[in-house]
């Protein structure tokens, strides 16, 4: 007589229905184990150097800044950052080499407040900056100083707005090329204030601040790390800052809005990448960022540039560039700028 064990006629068979309600849940508790941890998925980026486009040129302010992020950037995510010049064309080839690119979060770029600018100077980019790329977060905050010569009679930008009202067209404003973003501070002051005033553009900072010394201009709008020198030599004076708030690079600068001008300009710096990058790289890098802006050592080195760094979400980077896109907006359009 053959013995048959009660224990197999109650083992649950392939294909029956207590086999699958038995291996449907272990199936999955395995897949969950097979799949990385969040923290293990961030470890896996970099696996190669990383390139950060940069439509500035080496040596400047910007791209002095960009190499100090990426450095701790590759410290902090065990990766190389590298950083790769493409100036000119108004950024166009810069962002012209990010999106030509794979879009596997290895190659990124530097944008600043200039992109919203140029989706208004431009009859037509050969790029949408808000479809086209994906916020990172935010990299820093500047903003430009208003500033006179040391032997001017204007002590306050409240006394060379009197002075404009009195003298309509007669009062000379300096700003680097036609389009910036201090030349449209010097548009922005000229509506929110009221007053009739000449803005000259110049070829470079050193005829800007020439022109100033030698009282061919009564004002010139620049960014506060290019005024640094002179400012602490004596020979020149700091009337008034754009940003909304006193700034960190100049704690003793009064804001337009403490001068009277319901106004403000704040530019900044952001990373982006393609859009389309894995959404997993853009959060490790947010979350990088995130940390080594902390750090006291790189946000004195920002500071001393005249950068206040500052992380951000893509979210809240991404609703700036959009705000910003329309303030620009409005700004050429008072200003009657022609679009190229």
């Amino acid at each position: 007589m053959t013995l048959i064990d009660r224990n197999f006629l109650c083992r649950p068979t392939p294909g029956s229905a207590r086999f699958v309600a038995l291996a449907g849940p272990l199936l999955a508790l395995l897949m969950l184990a097979l799949l990385p941890h969040p923290a293990q998925a961030q470890g896996l980026y970099p696996t190669r150097p990383v390139r950060i486009v940069l439509p500035f040129a080496a040596g400047s302010v910007s791209d002095v800044a960009a190499r100090l992020i990426a450095a701790k950037l590759g410290d902090r995510m065990k990766g190389q950052f590298d950083i790769d010049n493409r100036p000119g064309a108004d950024g166009i080839a810069a962002a012209r080499a990010v999106l030509a690119a794979p879009r596997d979060g290895y190659t990124l770029t530097l944008l600043s407040d200039d992109t919203a600018i140029e989706v208004s100077r431009f009859k037509k980019l050969p790029y949408d900056p808000v479809k086209d790329f994906a916020p990172v977060s935010s990299l820093g905050y500047f903003d430009f100083i208003f500033a006179a010569a040391a032997q001017s009679p204007y002590k306050t930008l409240a006394n060379f707005i009197d002075a404009a009202k009195q003298k309509p067209g007669a009062l000379t404003v300096g700003t680097l090329a036609i389009g910036s973003a201090p030349n449209l501070t010097a548009e922005l002051l000229k509506t929110a204030a009221g007053i009739n005033v000449l803005i000259i553009p110049y070829p470079g900072m050193p005829e800007l601040q020439t022109a100033l010394l030698q009282d061919d201009l009564a004002l010139i709008v620049t960014r506060y790390s290019r005024l640094k020198p002179a400012l602490a030599a004596g020979k020149i004076r700091a009337l008034a800052a754009s940003a909304p708030l006193r700034s960190k690079t100049g704690p003793d600068i009064p804001t337009l809005r403490e001068s009277g001008i319901e106004a403000n300009v704040e530019s900044w710096y952001g990373l982006f990448a393609p859009a389309g990058a894995p959404p997993g790289v853009i959060a490790a890098l947010q979350a990088a960022l995130q940390a080594i802006l902390a750090e006291p050592e790189l946000k004195a080195q920002l500071l001393n540039l005249g950068i206040d760094a500052k992380a951000s979400t893509p979210d809240q980077m991404a609703a700036r560039l959009k705000s910003d896109i329309e303030k620009w907006r409005n700004v050429i359009e008072k200003a009657g700028l022609e679009r190229r």
